[in-house]
């Protein structure tokens, strides 16, 4: 070792601890050596501050080794490839575009670079998310819609899952099994795109819509709904009666929609308001008539009557139990009239008739005017001339409407009009033109006139009385002619 060497390393210390002169040159060498580890120390510290570490990416590009400007132009200059895969499979492989990075998005690079800073350099891989300043619309919302209208449409040909239920089933409550599907959970593949906005590829993890489980909340609340159906009763009033309907005994099927709302199925119900109607409805049936002599004959409900509308009826019931609601009426009645309407509904006394009617006797040529149960006139009349065929026709008819004065137009079988002739008063119950009018042209009027010279089917009265027939005749009200 010369001189020279000596100098830098001091000389080697004698057995007693003593050398020839190297005290002051290990102060020397110490002093060098802690300012070169400064430097060392503060040479690295400067560039960690002004570098990314190695495994650093930005929106999957590596930007390890690089300062904020360099990882800058990179992202601007890197081209995305615009394919979006579904775990292996890819569905959608576009133009390739930049990014759209401007010098504008420095400040944010920076932020990463400051953010990822270490004191000694990391191996550590980190990736970091950045949204350039002026966002590209091509990749957040043109692709990201392309991406979800391939995913709709892939579903339409993959299997749904299918959602365990609670059902009402032939009047027991069961739950049904769920069943995996192969339909892609299109919402939460989304938001995982959204996540990758500006990835070159977008890697999508295979998510499927889950089914309703049989444990779930969902299905328990379900089958609690069913439950309280089961529970319910609802009455109801048909004419002056109560029907109670319980739900247990009316409806054997049901399930509960999406928004917990009971749907039944009808047929039940539907059975129970036409046995309701067969024992109620005087539609089509023959009405026990007390005649003014005090017989009970059976006459033939013809234009008068009414009957329940069972379809409307059965969903006004089903949405009583659908709502919870606990008592209705009946509100929808049908029957003979011009529009399809029904009378007598409103009457019960009388065996449907009620105590305001007119009877008429084509035996005894006659008629009689009742108000509110009380006689209030009898007249001989003339009614439809029998050897012709063109009798009165028999039947409970109703009121159609009241006219004063009229003219009646008279056809022979419905050809041509063959008269004309003015009336005072005019009230039909036939909508082919069958009525009660005064017939002041008549001079017979004899208690056998109609078996030859009877009328065209009217019910020809006296003009003397005809004003008091007209007066308490009732719209509606029935007409029973026998």
């Amino acid at each position: 070792m010369n001189n020279a060497e000596m100098n830098l390393v001091g000389e080697i210390p004698t057995r007693r601890g003593k050398s020839v002169k190297g005290n002051r040159n290990w102060k020397f060498v110490a002093a060098s050596s802690a300012s070169i580890i400064v430097l060392l120390i503060a040479g690295i510290s400067y560039y960690q501050a002004t570098r990314f570490n190695s495994q650093t990416t930005i929106n999957d590009i590596n930007v390890g080794g690089m300062t904020a400007d360099q990882a800058l132009k990179k992202l601007q200059t890197t081209v995305l490839q615009n394919r979006v895969f579904v775990g292996q499979q890819q569905i959608l492989d576009e133009n390739d575009t930049k990014m759209g990075f401007a010098d504008q998005d420095l400040p944010e690079v920076k932020k990463i670079l400051k953010s990822q800073w270490t004191f000694f350099p990391s191996t550590k891989a980190k990736g970091y998310h950045l949204i350039p300043e002026k966002a590209d619309q091509f990749r957040t919302e043109t692709m990201k819609k392309l991406v979800e209208e391939k995913l709709l449409s892939m579903n339409k040909s993959l299997k749904a899952p299918q959602d365990a239920a609670a059902k009402l089933t032939q009047g027991s409550i069961i739950i049904t099994k769920s069943k995996d599907g192969e339909q892609y959970d299109v919402s939460s593949l989304l938001k995982e795109y959204d996540k990758q906005h500006y990835k070159s590829d977008i890697h999508l993890s295979p998510l499927y819509i889950q089914p309703i489980k049989e444990n779930s909340a969902i299905v328990k609340n379900e089958q609690k709904k069913l439950q309280e159906l089961l529970g319910q009763t609802v009455e109801y009033k048909v004419q002056d009666q109560v029907f109670s309907l319980k739900a247990s005994e009316v409806i054997t099927n049901a399930s509960v929609t999406k928004d917990m709302k009971i749907t039944i199925d009808p047929n039940d119900i539907k059975n129970k308001v036409a046995e309701i109607n067969d024992t109620k409805s005087t539609l089509n049936k023959d009405f026990s008539f007390k005649t003014h002599s005090g017989s009970v004959i059976s006459v033939k409900g013809k234009g008068y009557g009414w009957a329940l509308d069972v379809d409307k009826e059965t969903a006004q019931i089903q949405a009583a139990f659908e709502k919870g609601e606990n008592s209705i009426s009946a509100s929808n009645v049908i029957g003979h009239g011009w529009k399809g309407e029904g009378y007598g509904y409103d009457t019960t006394a009388n065996n449907g008739i009620g105590g305001t009617y007119a009877e008429v006797s084509l035996a005894e040529q006659r008629i009689w005017i009742y108000k509110d149960g009380k006689l209030v006139i009898t007249t001989n009349v003339v009614t439809g001339k029998h050897s012709t065929g063109h009798d009165t026709s028999t039947g409970v008819w109703y009121v159609l409407y009241k006219r004063s004065p009229s003219i009646l137009t008279g056809r022979e079988l419905g050809g041509k009009p063959s008269y004309q002739v003015q009336v005072n008063y005019w009230a039909p119950f036939t909508n082919d033109g069958q009525g009660f009018h005064d017939a002041s042209w008549r001079k017979n009027w004899a208690s056998n006139a109609y078996l030859n010279d009877g009328s065209h089917g009217c019910v020809n009265t006296q003009p003397d009385d005809m004003k008091i027939v007209y007066e308490n005749l009732s719209t509606y009200e029935p007409v029973v002619i026998y």
